[in-house]
Parts: structure tokens; C-alpha cells; sequence
């Protein structure tokens, strides 16, 4: 790890850009929910389907997570992000509008967010199993970290400046924009020549993802990340469903205050996943994820107490910075204890569980609010992430210092 820093892959032309398209394209798919959450919260809809537009931008990529990791083994992966990308403009496109036209029903407008994650799906396991050919082994680490930057900057930054352009343009300004992120994504691909894989044996799907299952079965580091992983996303995921309804209901504002909330949540982000690589080169993973839960735990409980929209700005920017910290070590450590030539589908394992977990929790925590009200949710889900990290003591994350790229 000499030599290296967070910084340090830029210098690789191929992964520059390849790292600005993923930014580019999770932007807009963002920037997408936002608008998503919005029109439903200003329609009047409840929290249970509120928080359904997490639920359908998390779920899609649980379920075809392992599909996806397989065919990223199985294919050229520039293609298959090429693809989803097209397809991704496309569906936008028709939301967009649909919007435009006065028809996008909450089920319209939901089931597309689903379609849009399908794509998302498809994208990210291709892409992030393309970043061991692009940079030395070395790097990989603080490449993986700077990956998960992007992708985080985007989720978290992403909704701020969604909230901006739903404030300025409504909803169908917000669609319009992710659909325009396309253009360049495709654009950075399509000029993009990475190296000739060798020729892939042709083998059955199922049996390519059965690889994928055994060897994760197999392997109990992987299975406790995969664990941790889910567990943390599932407890800490009604924030980021309820957003909406915390601008609204415990405020009573409108979507500037939505975007400021988002804005301080992606602000942590951008902080948690910028120090990763330093928090990791001096503490060592269950240290990171028992304090990243700790820390988002309080921040959510701080908010449910409603004290104010300047402390919940601030502590906010500090549950961001602990939920991105834990994605980031969960993302890291998968791939760093997969073996490249199943990167691929172990990456998709974890987007599975995690997404997974996001997806589950928000749907579980929407029902929650709409039964016991938006403050008892979040306070319920910042009480049990404070507790969350006593499992370490029973299933310590595995040493990073032992992973087959340290040694």
C-alpha cells in the first residue's frame, strides 16, 4: 500500500473515465428518485408508499444482483454496461413523459424506478468487476474506495441536487435531467477500449451463479461481510426512506428543505467515503463499522427529537459520513476476498444483500411510520443501530490486513 492514496488510481486514464460515467449515471438515477419521492409526498400519498420509491430503486437490484455479477464474468462487460445504459435513457425518456403528459400515476412512476433500477443492476456489477483490469493490484483497494465515492456522491449528493431542481422545475425537470445524464455515460463508453479479456467458456447461467454461491458458502470471511452487510443496511435504512416525510411532516416544508436534508446527508457521504482509505490504513474493519454505526445511529435518533432544522443539518452530515464509512469497508472487503475470476458475482452478492437490506428495511419502516408516525420510526431504527454493532462481538468483520491482496 505504499505509495498509495484515495487519489491515487485518477492517474489511470481508463479509470478516470470510467469512474466519471458511473458518476454521471448514478447522478441522474438519484436525481430520479428524488423527483419520484417528491411527486408522490406531493400528491398526498402515505408514508408506505412514499417510502416504496426506496423500496423500488433497491429491490430490482437485490433480485437480478446475481444475474448481472454472472453475466459480468460471463460477457464483455463494456457491452453489457452500454446496454444497460441505453435502456436506462430509454425508460427515462418514457417517464419523463408521462410526467410531461399529466398520466404518471404513483404506479407508473414506481414501477419504472423499478425498471430504472434494473438497469442499475446490470451496470454496477460489470463495472465494478472491470476496475481489477484497469488498475494494478496494488491499487485496487483505494480504486474500490473511489468507486464507491462516486457511486455514494451520487446517491447522497445526488438527492440534494435533485431537490434543487424539483424545487426550481417540479418533478419532470428532475426526470428530464437523469435522462440528459445518459447521453455522456454513453458517450464515455462507447470511446472506451479496455484490453481483450481472454474467451470466456460458454457455460449455463445457473451453473456460472452456482460457482458464485459455492464459493461464498465456502468462504466464512465473505459470509460475514455479506451478514454485517445486510443487517446494517436493513436496520438503517428507514432515514433514507422517510426523507421526504421528515421535510414535511416534522418540519412542514417543502422540497428546498428536502434537498437541504439530502444535501447535509450527502455532504457526510462525501466525507465518510473520502476518508475511508485513511480510516482503513489505521483502524481495522470492525473498529470502522462498529463506530459508522454508532455515529449514523445517534444522527438518527438526534432527528427524531426534531430539534430544529439547523441541528438536524448537522447531524445529518454526520450519519452520511458513518453510513458511507460502512458501505464503503462492506464493498471493499467483498472484493478484496474474491478471487478475480468470480469478482464479478461475489460484487453482486453484496450489491444483492445490501440493496437488499435497504430495500426491505425501507419498505418495513415506511409500514412503521404510517402505524406509529415518522420520529418513532427513525428513532426506533437509531436506538437499534446503536445497538446493532454488539454482533461484532460474536462475528468480528474479518482483518483486512489478511485479505490475499495485503499479503
Amino acid at each position: 500500500m505504499n505509495g498509495t492514496t484515495t487519489l491515487s488510481p485518477l492517474r489511470y486514464r481508463a479509470f478516470l473515465f470510467i469512474l466519471l460515467g458511473s458518476l454521471l449515471s448514478n447522478f441522474g438515477n438519484a436525481i430520479q428518485s428524488v423527483g419520484a419521492a417528491w411527486q408522490l409526498t406531493a400528491t398526498g400519498q402515505p408514508a408506505d408508499i412514499v417510502a416504496l420509491v426506496q423500496s423500488a430503486t433497491n429491490l430490482p437490484i437485490m433480485l437480478l444482483a446475481l444475474p448481472a455479477g454472472a453475466w459480468a464474468d460471463m460477457f464483455d462487460r463494456r457491452r453489457v454496461m452500454l446496454l444497460a445504459q441505453v435502456v436506462m435513457m430509454m425508460l427515462s425518456i418514457v417517464l419523463a413523459l408521462l410526467s410531461f403528459s399529466g398520466i404518471a400515476s404513483p404506479t407508473f412512476i414506481i414501477s419504472l424506478t423499478a425498471l430504472l433500477a434494473c438497469g442499475v443492476a446490470c451496470f454496477n456489477p460489470a463495472l465494478a468487476a472491470s476496475i481489477g483490469s484497469i488498475v494494478p493490484r496494488v491499487e485496487l483497494a483505494a480504486a474500490v474506495a473511489l468507486n464507491i465515492l462516486a457511486f455514494n456522491v451520487a446517491r447522497s449528493l445526488g438527492p440534494a441536487v435533485g431537490g434543487a431542481i424539483v424545487a426550481v422545475g417540479g418533478a419532470k425537470a428532475a426526470f428530464v435531467a437523469n435522462a440528459l445524464s445518459y447521453v455522456a455515460v454513453i458517450a464515455i463508453l462507447w470511446r472506451w477500449r479496455p484490453e481483450p479479456r481472454e474467451p470466456q467458456e460458454r457455460r449455463a447461467l445457473l451453473f456460472v451463479i452456482g460457482e458464485g454461491f459455492r464459493f461464498a458458502a465456502a468462504s466464512p470471511p465473505i459470509r460475514t461481510i455479506m451478514l454485517r452487510a445486510v443487517t446494517f443496511t436493513s436496520t438503517g435504512s428507514a432515514a433514507w426512506a422517510l426523507m421526504p416525510l421528515v421535510a414535511s411532516d416534522l418540519l412542514g416544508q417543502g422540497s428546498v428543505t428536502f434537498g437541504l436534508l439530502l444535501g447535509a446527508l450527502g455532504l457526510g457521504a462525501v466525507i465518510g467515503a473520502a476518508s475511508s482509505t485513511w480510516f482503513r490504513a489505521r483502524y481495522s474493519s470492525e473498529a470502522i463499522i462498529r463506530a459508522a454505526g454508532i455515529i449514523y445511529g445517534m444522527g438518527c435518533v438526534g432527528v427524531a427529537l426534531q430539534p430544529g432544522l439547523a441541528p438536524m443539518l448537522l447531524l445529518l452530515v454526520a450519519s452520511g459520513a458513518g453510513w458511507v464509512q460502512a458501505l464503503s469497508g462492506f464493498s471493499v472487503a467483498g472484493q478484496l476476498w474474491s478471487p478475480r475470476p468470480l469478482v464479478g458475482r461475489i460484487t453482486a452478492m453484496m450489491s444483492s444483500l445490501t440493496f437488499g437490506g435497504i430495500a426491505l428495511g425501507s419498505w418495513l419502516w415506511g409500514h412503521f411510520a404510517q402505524d406509529h408516525g415518522v420520529a418513532a420510526a427513525l428513532m426506533v431504527s437509531g436506538s437499534a443501530m446503536m445497538v446493532l454493532p454488539l454482533i461484532g462481538l460474536v462475528i468480528p468483520m474479518p482483518k483486512h490486513e489478511a485479505t490475499p491482496a495485503a499479503q
